[in-house]
């Protein structure tokens, strides 16, 4: 593959959350890696409260709300996400549980030592893993527990082709080893991590993409910079394919330290 490389956010906001906000998630993820994640969080009392960052229009905040006790604050920088969060929130009849704030992961409104849990998942990468985890702790009580998932090496040495590629997208894609030993000097002790299974990039995020194409490309007159968004997203699928023994998302569950 010699296609030219292009960052996401090299296109069209407004176009860019429309492509994804089709989707029923926008990262790699299941409601079933949701729960086992939660699985080492431990039982929330009901006044517990929680924050879920970057979650897009909900997939993941529906099953934590189901699975947990609390409130819950979803937070993402667009509002249409937000919007269809609420939407679904009402759907499940979770509305009052859940509210949702348009606001950026780099300002968050809560307070220091307000939060029982931080939730981030495929999203901790728009601000970093080290600035997110150091900058987030302040809002987490003592004890609090972080969960996030991000996309890391699964090996030591891997093709030029896949490390180029990752290191243009997101400069700190790490090891295993190494994400967790971030993780400790941040201030948490980790309790668990474990790799998403390759069934949630595939069929929980992949196949519903390229379904939606026909129709995001219609929708936009088979415009140059639609169908240029669309074969990025084409390409990252190819990589996946082609690739997926030298990466992939993996869970990341810490308690912050006393």
């Amino acid at each position: 593959m010699e296609q030219e490389l292009q960052l996401v956010a090299d296109f069209d906001f407004d176009m860019i959350v429309d492509f994804f906000s089709r989707l029923n998630r926008q990262g790699p993820g299941s409601q079933q890696v949701t729960r086992q994640a939660l699985s080492f969080i431990g039982e929330l009392s009901d006044n517990a409260k929680i924050a879920d960052i970057g979650c897009g229009s909900g997939g993941q905040t529906i099953t934590l709300a189901e699975n947990t006790k609390g409130q819950i604050t979803a937070i993402d920088l667009f509002p249409k996400m937000i919007t269809l969060l609420k939407e679904r929130a009402i759907h499940h009849g979770l509305s009052d549980r859940i509210s949702g704030i348009a606001v950026s992961m780099e300002n968050l409104p809560f307070e220091p030592g307000e939060l029982d849990l931080i939730w981030a998942e495929g999203s901790i990468y728009n601000i970093g893993f080290e600035r997110g985890l150091r900058e987030w702790k302040q809002f987490l009580k003592p004890g609090g527990m972080i969960a996030v998932s991000e996309v890391s090496w699964l090996t030591n040495t891997r093709p030029d082709e896949i490390e180029q590629f990752w290191n243009f997208n997101y400069a700190e894609i790490d090891t295993i080893s190494n994400k967790i030993k971030k993780m400790e000097e941040a201030g948490y002790t980790p309790v668990a991590h474990f790799i998403l299974p390759e069934y949630c990039w595939l069929d929980c995020f992949y196949k519903p993409m390229q379904e939606n194409i026909p129709l995001f490309l219609e929708k936009y007159k088979n415009s140059k910079p639609a169908q240029q968004l669309v074969q990025r997203e084409l390409d990252e699928i190819d990589y996946y394919r082609k690739y997926k023994s030298y990466y992939g998302y993996v869970f990341y569950i810490g308690m912050k330290n006393e």
